[in-house]
């Protein structure tokens, strides 16, 4: 067997140099102890104080409260709309309105953030003057325009997820006498689990990020965690955000760690069951 030589681990450290270095000199200025940001100041030692300063910072904690508060909400209600909706694009076969739904599923995927921030805020403006509701833009909005564009991501997760599943399990299952209610909640949707903790993650990190669609639908008073961080950039980088941003960095490694070690949990523990069931069966 030929060897490859040298040229694709150094392709592959040149490009995770380009992606992390930035992000490995923001923790790392951070801990600088002076107030210019790019300067280190390397008369004084590394220090904590900015994480400090940062927790006794209302506004910040004010908006990242209401950003965590957004995202879980609209995480979740997009996890129950995206996997209908995805179970409907998967199972249902050719049905009148299928091309119809297939578009307007995958159409936020490609949509200018803009146009979709635009759009939302018009709607909501028409349902103010047409039914008195949403009382204002706030939170509701916000999280109702969090919910319309992570569907789509948590469909296109489930839809793929299904479209490699064994149909001979509900096949099964349904042959036994159980509804078609009960092969979904005890057969379909255990095995799609690990689609769905993906898809809330990732709903879960688009809705705690989103600054544009933010922008056109929030009121005065509902400034979420993106919107003081780039409030702040433009009138100038403090150390605070550095820090800021460094935690945000650990709570989605974090959350990728701890997600990616549950799902390895399962998938063992699945095939352990498997080889159990096939040596009962000897």
């Amino acid at each position: 067997m030929k060897r490859s030589g040298a040229f694709p681990w150094v392709m592959m450290v040149l490009g995770l140099l380009f992606l992390y270095a930035p992000i490995i000199s923001m923790m790392v200025f951070s801990l600088n102890n002076s107030r210019l940001v790019t300067v280190w100041d390397a008369a004084h030692s590394p220090t904590l104080k900015w994480y400090g300063e940062l927790l006794q910072n209302d506004e910040i904690l004010d908006a990242a409260w209401l950003s965590i508060r957004i995202a879980i909400i609209a995480s979740t209600g997009a996890v129950i709309l995206g996997t209908l909706t995805g179970v409907a694009l998967a199972r249902f076969g050719p049905f009148r309105g299928r091309t119809l739904m297939v578009g307007m599923t995958t159409a936020p995927l490609v949509m200018p953030e803009v146009i979709t921030g635009l759009a939302l805020l018009l709607l909501f403006i028409t349902l103010q003057q047409a039914i008195g509701w949403p009382h204002g833009a706030g939170f509701i909005t916000i999280t109702l325009a969090h919910i319309t564009f992570c569907t789509t991501y948590v469909a296109v997760v489930v839809q793929s997820r299904l479209a490699g599943f064994d149909e001979s399990l509900e096949e099964a299952a349904m042959d036994l006498g159980a509804r078609p209610p009960t092969v979904f909640l005890r057969v379909t949707l255990p095995l799609v689990v690990p689609a769905l903790v993906s898809g809330w993650l990732l709903s879960f990190t688009l809705s705690w990020d989103d600054l544009v669609i933010t922008q056109f639908v929030a009121g005065p008073g509902s400034s979420t965690l993106p919107m003081v961080i780039f409030s702040k950039v433009r009138l100038g980088v403090s150390p605070d955000v550095n820090a800021l941003a460094t935690l945000m960095v650990l709570l989605v490694a974090t959350g990728i760690v701890v997600s990616a070690i549950w799902m390895n949990w399962q998938n063992r523990r699945r095939e352990r069951d498997a080889q159990l069931a096939a040596a009962a069966n000897l």
